[in-house]
């Protein structure tokens, strides 16, 4: 099931699709997504701003996934139909991006791709731009029909942890306990069977995702035929790159666990271990 689409699909067909920009920096980053969409753009591109507005507001956790009806009333305001064909982006390749590609595969949203390689490939190829004011589009009446089998809660997952298949990507010294968690209160380590796939590992040096040999070396020994795949990760964020990519190369439709580590290693009773896996 294609999920990655280059720069070079993409420019033939600008008039029929809606870009959408998807840049999204850690806290740490001192830049601004939203000002830079603003300066420097796809041509007719809109900002899905999932950190800051299309987000449950009543979560203490950053950038949870909003109900259904409030994704939706936020599609409508930025002109989107549900029969529009969405190819999204970032400016860093391939990082931010996919999480909203899963937003709205998780809604229902059936043509939506990833631009591989994100605004740097677009650039590489000379691609045209948009440097003046952003038009608004019209807006438009959007219905959401949320996908339940994309998506898992803390709750579920703690309660079904020994019977799903748990790939985290986090980084290496993370899952293994070996360095504090950047998130303060948020205890280090990982959950217990869960595997480890660090989401770096998903991209080559230039940002463009892995081609299918590296990804049946690295990401298919770790999918489960029998158990439910959940990807894990900080925030929820980056755990959408290895959803992206197991979709794309072998049709495996993974649960992303929305909480990730902030709400699992925040969580006082839900188990934490710094021990390999053995499963």
């Amino acid at each position: 099931m294609s999920v990655f689409v280059s720069a070079q699909w993409l420019t033939s067909r600008l008039e029929s699709v809606v870009p959408v920009d998807a840049s999204w920096f850690m806290p740490d980053v001192a830049r601004d997504s939203y000002q830079e969409w603003q300066q420097r753009r796809l041509p007719g591109a809109i900002f899905f701003d999932f950190d800051g507005a299309i987000k449950d507001t009543q979560s203490t956790l950053p950038h949870m996934l909003p109900s259904a009806e409030e994704f939706a009333r936020h599609m409508g305001k930025l002109g989107i139909a549900p029969q529009d064909t969405l190819v999204i982006y970032d400016t860093q390749g391939l990082f931010s991006a996919a999480r909203v590609w899963w937003m709205c595969k998780v809604m229902g949203h059936e043509n939506v791709f990833i631009l591989d390689g994100g605004l740097p490939a677009w650039l590489a190829q000379n691609g045209p731009l948009e440097e003046s004011a952003a038009k608004p589009r019209v807006e438009a009446t959007y219905v959401s029909s949320f996908k339940p089998y994309r998506y898992i809660d803390g709750e579920t997952l703690a309660a079904k942890l020994a019977a799903v298949n748990v790939i985290d990507v986090r980084p290496a010294a993370r899952f293994n306990g070996t360095v504090p968690e950047p998130r303060d209160g948020v205890r280090a380590g990982h959950m217990p069977g869960a595997k480890n796939l660090p989401f770096a590992s998903l991209t080559d040096q230039q940002g463009f995702v892995i081609d299918q040999t590296e990804a049946r070396r690295v990401v298919l020994p770790l999918l489960s035929d029998t158990r439910l795949n959940v990807a894990s990760c900080g925030s929820g964020v980056t755990a959408c790159i290895l959803a992206a990519v197991a979709e794309h190369y072998f049709g495996y439709p993974i649960a992303v666990y929305d909480g990730s580590w902030t709400e699992w290693g925040s969580h006082k009773t839900w188990p934490v271990t710094k021990e390999a896996s053995t499963a």
